[in-house]
């Protein structure tokens, strides 16, 4: 007896809004909605470090573009299929509302990017990228849901109670149909949701273990990237979207297993101290190893040395400074011979001063 779907997930109608000749996407919106959430976390967490606030806008500026770039590109070499050929206009790779965008042409674009922002700074590209990871991962989790809007990427037939209705669409709108939206038969995966879930337990967990093991030299980043490419594994495999497959593999699945290893690897070869940003000239700054920055040595360390920095002084000041009254302290050759110790030595020569205890 076929399971009854008491629930279903349903989907958006409308993906796109008309604000006069322009349109307004909901892909978009989630998109950018993402960016500004990843740059106010890098930016708490660069804070922590050290940097001043707002450091992150001026890597951003850099990195936003190439990432947006490189993630078109990346989607036009491995689904050439859906811009090129017979029945796409000669321009239809340029209008970045057909088609999509890949996350890891984005990641590599964005690296880039990032990476020539910090040179101009004067910061460590894997310092920042430590501090973007748990943002980078939210934003992921945001942007899936324009996938939801577009109702698009979902996966194989189900018939769990959380299955997701798809309508037809065309151009950010439902297809009608005597009134009604087309919907298509049965409910589905709705993957875009598993993917936006996966990613927001992916920051959590970059957060906790970075915060527990204070990670440097990028190795946030590398669990990041780890994360997320075992949840993109299981994801890809459920989802029936039209994709370039090989040995039997879709793409994506096959780019998951090899940057997985590649963070792996770096993970396990690269150690190193986590970093602090202090001031090195006008705008500008310097990376030394967390705890060497200046104020991040104890207080109970600090008051030590002092004290003995105070106590030095008044020694040298007893033994060779003037008295408070500004009187010089007596010649010791004045001194009688019987105010010396009981083993008193031959008899010092004028002008000579005793050692400070």
């Amino acid at each position: 007896m076929p399971v009854v779907n008491l629930a279903a997930i349903p989907s958006p109608t409308t993906a796109a809004w008309n604000l006069g000749p322009i349109p307004i996407r909901a892909y978009a919106l989630c998109i950018v909605l993402g960016i500004i959430v990843a740059c106010i976390i890098a930016d708490r967490r660069l804070r922590a470090r050290g940097a001043p606030p707002y450091l992150v806008l001026d890597i951003a500026i850099w990195a936003v573009p190439f990432g947006n770039v490189s993630a078109r590109i990346y989607s036009l070499i491995t689904s050439p299929e859906q811009y090129f050929g017979n029945g796409h206009s000669p321009w239809e790779w340029a209008q970045i509302w057909h088609g999509g965008l890949g996350i890891w042409g984005a990641v590599a674009g964005g690296g880039v990017g990032a990476w020539i922002a910090c040179r101009q700074v004067g910061i460590p590209l894997p310092l920042f990228a430590d501090c973007l990871a748990p943002g980078l991962a939210v934003a992921q989790a945001i942007g899936r849901w324009g996938n939801w809007f577009n109702n698009e990427l979902y996966g194989r037939a189900t018939e769990l109670p959380w299955g997701l209705k798809v309508y037809e669409m065309v151009d950010g709108k439902a297809v009608i149909l005597d009134g009604s939206p087309i919907a298509r038969p049965g409910l589905y995966h709705p993957t875009f949701l598993y993917e936006s879930l996966w990613c927001l337990g992916v920051a959590a967990l970059v957060w906790y273990l970075d915060r527990r093991y204070r990670y440097g030299r990028g190795r946030a980043f590398a669990v990041y990237v780890m994360a997320y490419t075992v949840g993109r594994f299981w994801i890809e495999a459920l989802r029936i979207d039209e994709a370039n497959s090989f040995l039997g593999m879709r793409i994506n699945d096959w780019v998951s297993i090899v940057v997985f290893l590649g963070a792996l690897a770096y993970f396990l070869r690269v150690k190193g101290p986590r970093l602090v940003l202090v001031p090195d000239g006008e705008n500008r700054w310097r990376a030394v190893p967390e705890g060497e920055a200046t104020g991040d040595v104890p207080d109970e360390v600090n008051e030590p040395a002092l004290a003995s920095e105070n106590d030095a002084e008044v020694s040298t000041s007893e033994a060779s400074g003037p008295d408070d009254d500004g009187a010089d302290p007596p010649d010791p050759s004045e001194v009688p011979a019987s105010a010396g110790s009981p083993s008193s030595g031959p008899e010092k020569p004028p002008g000579a001063r005793g050692s400070a205890e």
